[in-house]
Order: C-alpha cells, then sequence, then structure tokens
C-alpha cells in the first residue's frame, strides 16, 4: 500500500492556498484602507466635537496610511507585516472605545456636542476594522513556516 494518508498538501496546493490567502489578505487590506479614509472623512459629514474631529483625522489617517501600505505590500508580492496590521487593530479599537473615553455625545466643547451619527460610525467601522486587521494579522502569522534556521530554505 503505496498510498499517503496524511492530510498533508502538496507542493502545488500549497502554493496555490498561499496565493489565494495573500489575495485575500490584499482586499481586505484594502477595505480596512477604505475605513481609515471614511474615519478620517466622517467629521466633514457629520457635526463632530473639536476632539473628535483631531482624534478621527489623526487615527483614521493612519489606518487609512497603514492599511494602504499593507495592501502595497502584498500588490508587489511581499508578505503581509503583521506589526502594521497589528497596530491597526489597535488604533481602529480605539477609535471605537474612544467615543467614550474623550467624551462623545456627553462632550461640550466650543464646537458643542457631537453628532450622534458620527459617534455610532466610529464605533461600528472602528469595530470593523479592528476584526478585519486582526484577522489579517493572525492570518499573516499562521503562514510562518517553522521547522527551518532564519534565512534557509
Amino acid at each position: 500500500m503505496s498510498e499517503s494518508t496524511t492530510d498533508e498538501p502538496t507542493t502545488g496546493e500549497s502554493h496555490a492556498r498561499d496565493r489565494r490567502d495573500r489575495a485575500g489578505q490584499k482586499w481586505l487590506s484594502g477595505f480596512v484602507s477604505l475605513i481609515g479614509f471614511w474615519l478620517a472623512a466622517a467629521p466633514f459629514v457629520y457635526e463632530p466635537a473639536q476632539s473628535m474631529l483631531w482624534n478621527n483625522l489623526l487615527v483614521g489617517g493612519a489606518i487609512f496610511l497603514l492599511a494602504g501600505y499593507n495592501y502595497y505590500r502584498l500588490s508587489t508580492g511581499h508578505s503581509t507585516s503583521t506589526g502594521v496590521m497589528s497596530l491597526v487593530a489597535l488604533l481602529a479599537l480605539w477609535t471605537a472605545v474612544s467615543q467614550f473615553a474623550i467624551g462623545g455625545q456627553f462632550a461640550m466643547d466650543s464646537v458643542g456636542v457631537a453628532d450622534t451619527g458620527l459617534i455610532w460610525s466610529n464605533v461600528v467601522s472602528g469595530l470593523v476594522a479592528a476584526g478585519l486587521s486582526a484577522y489579517i494579522a493572525y492570518a499573516a502569522g499562521r503562514d510562518v513556516r517553522t521547522g527551518t534556521a532564519a534565512g534557509t530554505r
């Protein structure tokens, strides 16, 4: 009996799965980048409190640039930057939580109370971006090959 009973994929199947995983990570990174763009642009759609305006501009812009960088890496054949996507997940989580940490609808400043639509847009967008970024970082970390010395194949 020369049949193999292992569930290990053949070399061709492994490479095809890697390409599908990277393509999925690439498009998810692009989607997260668009969420970051929305977070940065949302204060111009809704009426923000001053603190939320700057938080959205800075954190949304950072998410947009970092997730866009990961999209670029995957588009040029490099692997996902697990550290960058982990940072994006933390920034997105901060966006969701900061609505209540820095005042949110209870914040009264020179502009006034923030629009409830902006608060919930930030919470939902932040949670979605955090979940997708965490998944991308997890999937990229899972693809690390073990059992070989560094720099050898």
